[in-house]
Order: C-alpha cells, then sequence, then structure tokens
C-alpha cells in the first residue's frame, strides 16, 4: 500500500480528481435520508492524507489548487447572487453589523479561554481561525507552525460544529415566510367600470404583475400595450406572483370561464433562451421587442426561478424568454433572441477571465495598519466581491459581464469540488501533527467553543431577532462561517434554493473582512 500512496504522492492531478470521484460517490450514500453531498469530498480527502501520513508518506495538493478552486467558485457565487445582492443589502445593513459582532466576541471568547489555558497569542489566532474555517485569516497571522497546528485541530469541528447549525435551522424550512410566490397566469374578465389601462394597474402593484393578452367584448384576441384600457366585459390575462394576481383578479372582476391562452390561431407563445450574446445584460425594455416585431416578454425563467418581466428587468445570456406576439412573428423573435441551447453554457471566458484577474489583483492589495502589520481581502473575498458587482450590472458598453446561470453554477460547483478537495489534504496532514504535538485536545477545546459562540450565536440572532426564515438563514450560517462546504451541504438539502446563496452572499464578504482583521489583532496582544 506504501507504493501507492508514493505514486499519488509524486501525481497531484491524479490525486485531485480521485478525491473528488471518490469524495462525490460518498456524498451521494443516503443514511438516514440525508447525505453529505460535496462535504464529503473533504472529508475523503482528509482521510486518505492522513491514512498516507501514517504509512510515512505526505500527500498534499498544491496550494495553487486550491487558490484557483475558490477564487472561480467565489466568482461565480458573486456572478449568481448579484443581481438580487444589493436589493437586499438596503435592507440586511444591520445583519451584517450583527455578524460582524458575534464574530468579535468569538474572538474574545478565543483570547479568554487561550490566556487561561497558556495558549501563546499567535495559536490562538490560528485556533480562532480554524474555528471559523478562514484560510485568509490563518495567512493574516503569518502562517506559523504553532498557528498552523491550532488551525487544523480546530478546522473539523468549525465544519462539523456549522453543518449541524445549518441542520438545525433547515429544520425550521417549511415555516419559511419568505418563500417567493410562485408565478401563474389567469384569465380574469372584467367588472369595472374605471376602465383602467394596462399600464395603470402594472404601476398600481408595483410593477408586480403585467398583462400580456386582451380579448374585448365580441371582438378578437390582441397583446396587450401599456396603454390598452381594460373596459368592462373584457376578459384579460394576467401574469405575476400568485398573491398579486389574486387581488388584481378581485379589484378589476373575477375569474374568466374562458382559457384565452388556449387559443393561439393568432396569438402564440413560446419559451425562448437568449442566447443571443449582443442583447445580455440589457433591460427588457430596452430589446424593443415589441416595437419590433409586436411581441411581449411575460416571464423569465432564470435557472430554478420564474420572474415577472418587468420592462427594467435586466435579461442575461441563459435566460428562458416567455414570448407572447403574433403566430406569423415567432419564427423573427426567436431569431432575434438566439434560442440556442449553447448560450445556457457559454462560459464568457472574457468577463470569466478578466473578472478573476481584477478580483485576484484586488485581494492582493495590501493597506499598512497602525502599529505595523498590513490587511487585505485575500483572493477569494477580492474574487467573490468582484462577481457580485459584475453579475449586478450585467453589461459595460458592449461588454457583458456576467455568465448564464446554468455555466455559472457549474462553474462555481467545480471550483468548490477542487477547493475541498485541497482543503482535505491539507487540514489531513496537519491534524496528524496536531495529534503529535499533545497540544491537540486544548487547542480542541478552544476551537468546539469558539465555534459554537459564532454559529449558534448567529443562529439565534438572526432567526429570533431578524426572523429569517430556515432557508435564507442555512446560507446566512454558511457565509458566517465563509465555508464553501457549508453552503454546498445547504444547497443539496434544499435542492440549491436561490435563498441560500443569497444569504450566504449577504455576509459573506462582511465576516471575511472581519475574520481577517480579527487575526491579527489576537497575533499582536
Amino acid at each position: 500500500m506504501t507504493a501507492v500512496f508514493e505514486f499519488l504522492a509524486l501525481h497531484p492531478v491524479i490525486v485531485l480528481f480521485l478525491l473528488i470521484g471518490l469524495g462525490a460517490a460518498v456524498g451521494q450514500v443516503r443514511i438516514g435520508g440525508v447525505s453529505l453531498g460535496a462535504v464529503a469530498v473533504l472529508i475523503v480527502g482528509m482521510a486518505i492524507t492522513a491514512w498516507g501520513v501514517a504509512l510515512g508518506v505526505s500527500i498534499e495538493l498544491p496550494a495553487a489548487i486550491g487558490d484557483v478552486g475558490l477564487v472561480l467558485f467565489a466568482f461565480c457565487i458573486g456572478i449568481i447572487s448579484g443581481p438580487g445582492f444589493f436589493n437586499a443589502m438596503r435592507s440586511s445593513w444591520a445583519l451584517m453589523l450583527v455578524v460582524t459582532g458575534i464574530l468579535i466576541v468569538g474572538a474574545a471568547v478565543a483570547y479568554g479561554l487561550g490566556v487561561w489555558l497558556g495558549v501563546s497569542p499567535v495559536t490562538i489566532a490560528g485556533t480562532f481561525a480554524g474555528a471559523v474555517t478562514n484560510t485568509p485569516a490563518l495567512a493574516a497571522t503569518g502562517g506559523s507552525a504553532e498557528a498552523t497546528v491550532g488551525y487544523a485541530s480546530a478546522y473539523v469541528f468549525g465544519v462539523i460544529g456549522a453543518m449541524l447549525v445549518a441542520a438545525l435551522a433547515l429544520r425550521h424550512r417549511a415555516e419559511d415566510t419568505d418563500r417567493p410566490a410562485p408565478i401563474v397566469d389567469k384569465a380574469v374578465e372584467v367588472d369595472t367600470t374605471s376602465m383602467p389601462t394596462a399600464d395603470e394597474l402594472s404601476k398600481r402593484y408595483g410593477r408586480r404583475v403585467l398583462f400580456s393578452r386582451v380579448m374585448p367584448k365580441d371582438g378578437e384576441i390582441e397583446a396587450v400595450t401599456p396603454d390598452t384600457p381594460l373596459p368592462p366585459g373584457a376578459v384579460v390575462n394576467v401574469v405575476g406572483p400568485s398573491d398579486a394576481v389574486q387581488e388584481v383578479s378581485d379589484e378589476i372582476g373575477h375569474t374568466a370561464a374562458v382559457d384565452i391562452v388556449g387559443q393561439r390561431s393568432e396569438l402564440d407563445f413560446r419559451r425562448i433562451i437568449l442566447s443571443n450574446q449582443r442583447l445580455a445584460g440589457r433591460t427588457i425594455a430596452s430589446l424593443q421587442l415589441r416595437e419590433r416585431l409586436g411581441a411581449t416578454i411575460v416571464r423569465v425563467r432564470r435557472g430554478d426561478v420564474d420572474f415577472v418581466a418587468t420592462p427594467d428587468f435586466v435579461v442575461l445570456q441563459g435566460d428562458r424568454l416567455r414570448v407572447v406576439g403574433p403566430k406569423r412573428s415567432m419564427a423573427a423573435v426567436s431569431e432575434f433572441l438566439g434560442d440556442s441551447e449553447r448560450g445556457m453554457a457559454d462560459t464568457n471566458p472574457v468577463a470569466l477571465g478578466l473578472g478573476i484577474a481584477l478580483g485576484l489583483l484586488i485581494g492582493a492589495i495590501e493597506i499598512p495598519l497602525p502599529g505595523g502589520g498590513y490587511f487585505g481581502l485575500g483572493f477569494a473575498a477580492g474574487a467573490l466581491v468582484v462577481g457580485l458587482v459584475m453579475g449586478r450590472i450585467g453589461r459595460i458598453g458592449p461588454f457583458v459581464t456576467a455568465l448564464p446561470n446554468t455555466a455559472a453554477n457549474v462553474l462555481a460547483e467545480l471550483g468548490l469540488l477542487i477547493f475541498l478537495a485541497f482543503a482535505g489534504t491539507k487540514a489531513g496532514s496537519l491534524i496528524v501533527s496536531a495529534i503529535v504535538s499533545g497540544e491537540i485536545v486544548t487547542l480542541l477545546l478552544i476551537g468546539a467553543v469558539v465555534t459554537l459562540v459564532a454559529m449558534l450565536g448567529t443562529y439565534l440572532m438572526l432567526r429570533h431577532v431578524f426572523r429569517l426564515g430556515g432557508t435564507r438563514l442555512s446560507g446566512a450560517i454558511a457565509g458566517a462561517q465563509t465555508n464553501p462546504a457549508i453552503l454546498a451541504f445547504a444547497n443539496t438539502r434544499t435542492g440549491h434554493d436561490v435563498r441560500v446563496a443569497l444569504g450566504y452572499s449577504l455576509v459573506y464578504p462582511a465576516a471575511m473582512v472581519v475574520k481577517i482583521l480579527l487575526a491579527q489583532v489576537l497575533v499582536t496582544l
């Protein structure tokens, strides 16, 4: 067996994909209805590395491999979360401050326990970094042997503890009140005599609803324009969240007996993929589809989520657009939008390469601190921040800054698996060193207490004070722990619900910066 490990030690690329394959296979095993998912790659990496060390063979993936996986994951998570992040941030700044306060308390607990147990400040800082599973924080301590042993000793429970708290949050998922209402169509017969226009009604409901087609009394079905009046006796198709559609129905009339959507002799509808890169990153209004071809986009499906196609909605490559228009124009509409499956898998290498490079440059900037030392975001946080901005803006002139949702999700998962394989080999070898040093029990205790303080504090405050639903809370816990493995666990348990990624991206940037700063402070105490 030693010969096998010696061979693997000489071929890190083989080790990388072996760990991804074995870990993914183990992650699919369900025990009591629960599977580990991508986290199993981390555990398998730790187990194989520790086994190799026991045989006298060191197996470790190069740091560059881990960096590539981490920045690819962070950038793509930013791209995915960008469209919703800045809107949510306006109402969530208090949440970020609370998470910051909890992490400060965690660092204070680490220092108090460490001093009481006779641990050096450098080792305390490394143990804190491991307890909150933050490698950039370890790097901020200087990466000494003492700090690294503390990091390795606390890291494993840092992952397990956060995973348990995320699972606790997800137990309340059925009680979520922030679950988005499904987007529905409803034919409504108009009773009101006020003759509102389609645009007036849409504005009244905050642009949450729109109208795709109307059949005047004793008339033919026609497409709705903003100025289209809704006279008594007309049947209009209302599109929007089910609750808002019902409110509109109650206000203007009642459910119609006729299905005008199913009548496709003149007006037709089709789901069309936006694969024309020239149109990506533009608002629906700027596409001028009605002016060009007499057609209207009524829904946008991104990933597994439907959105109402409001005029200011920014469409991205790979979005699936529900289009209503004259039957004779649908072929031209498909040609104009692209309608190619390849658009969903286009990785947009220009945006990917330049975006990650810019994120790495921002992460590498070091700001001098009073009393000596430097502060820097680190590669992962830099890539995430740039990804958030690029995902939000969608386009700069002719340059498309976002990736199709499908491609971004695939790349994020690949980056995550690569990073977890690297982290597993790194932690596996260091834990053996910690055991040999004999200090592991003390460091385990400090790390476990810090992890529980940080994770349970986050859980209690965000659930009972901020009233976050279980789904979004699980993502926020992963973000507070700045750990992709916990995010993968929550995504697996929720079927990649978008609220998980949003909760993660809300907390992650602030938590990353605060942890790096606290680690540097602990070293100097």
